[in-house]
């Protein structure tokens, strides 16, 4: 049942970098929260099942704020991909 609360703060986190992270027209309003939340679902087990417990401060960090920050970067990646798709089909197109 604890990894409810994980899959909850890493969801609620990835909607705010969501909306700190520019290039909201260029992805999905899912995408951020969606990466958070599925990461930390497999952090979560993952970290379980090495044995690290509930009441390990670094199970709850590494599920969270590790999912948190790396659907950040990957955010920023898929806007950084998609500007540059953007910016070639232009390019192609000669506008």
């Amino acid at each position: 049942m604890y990894i409810l609360l994980a899959l909850v703060g890493a969801c609620a986190l990835g909607i705010a970098v969501h909306f700190l992270i520019g290039g909201r027209d260029l992805r999905g309003v899912a995408v951020t929260p969606a990466i958070a939340t599925a990461l930390a679902g497999l952090v979560y087990t993952g970290m379980q099942w090495l044995g690290v417990g509930e009441d390990s401060i670094w199970l709850w960090l590494a599920s969270i704020l590790g999912s948190v920050a790396v659907a950040a970067a990957l955010t920023v990646g898929i806007v950084a991909s998609r500007r540059r798709s953007d910016a070639s089909a232009k390019a192609a197109l000669g506008i």
